[in-house]
């Protein structure tokens, strides 16, 4: 095999890795997911501008011959200025898009997520308006804004759903809160995403989002025994 065969081979095996599926950040189904990728790709870009700058340098400097330039020009110019330029702007729109991420008092309804080695229970509305509790699964209708309020029992976990937004930890004694929101029906697969013990690996959920328009879903197989209504 020649030099570029294996150059090639070399090149496609990060692709091997994809970016689709459930827990793919860069597949969004929902505004706080798209706002993320937006962020992932625009940092991406900054991040490739300032590498492609590194490697002119370098590349200027191998070719210089001996030959005097101007320091100031690169240094403060190119070397700081371009970069710190670029970094800036980075910084400054990721604090802008987290910022709209942030749940608001604006009577958006919210459900419960409570943590425990190992498990994840949900409180959302059932069937007949009433409260219900289940157990790895979140009922939420689609294309609804709607609050995830976290807690824990014992250690740091950390509520994820990367097809609808980003992380957000569940902290014993205190109550985060995270907004989502799911823009079609379907089944977005969630994780903790904080190492919490043993049994971290099992500490998989699915989000549920219902047509509102239509019937809700059987939530018989997911409801908690001693909860039921």
């Amino acid at each position: 095999m020649g030099f570029w065969h294996k150059a090639w081979a070399a090149a496609v095996v990060p692709l091997l890795a994809g970016c689709g599926g459930g827990h793919s950040t860069l597949s969004p189904s929902g505004p706080a997911a798209r706002d993320i990728a937006l962020l992932w790709w625009t940092m991406l870009a900054g991040s490739a501008l300032i590498c492609v700058l590194v490697f002119g340098l370098l590349v200027l400097a191998v070719r210089n011959n001996g030959a005097r330039r101007s320091e100031r020009a690169w240094i403060w110019g190119w070397g700081l200025g371009f970069s710190m330029s670029v970094l800036v702007l980075l910084l400054g729109f990721s604090l802008w898009i987290g910022e709209g991420m942030l749940a608001r008092a604006d009577n958006v309804p919210r459900v419960q997520a409570h943590a425990a080695q190992w498990e994840w229970r949900f409180d959302q509305p059932g069937p007949d308006g009433a409260t219900v509790q289940t157990s790895d699964v979140l009922y939420v209708p689609a294309g609804e804004d709607f609050d995830v309020v976290i807690t824990a029992q014992d250690v740091i976990h950390s509520f994820w759903v990367p097809q609808l937004g980003g992380k957000m930890d569940a902290i014993p004694g205190h109550e985060n809160i995270h907004r989502l929101r799911a823009d079609a029906p379907g089944t977005y697969e969630g994780l903790c995403a904080e190492f919490c013990g043993t049994g971290h690996s099992f500490m998989r959920f699915t989000v549920v989002a219902y047509d509102p328009a239509g019937p809700m879903p059987d939530m018989s197989g997911a409801l908690i025994p001693e909860t039921r209504p």
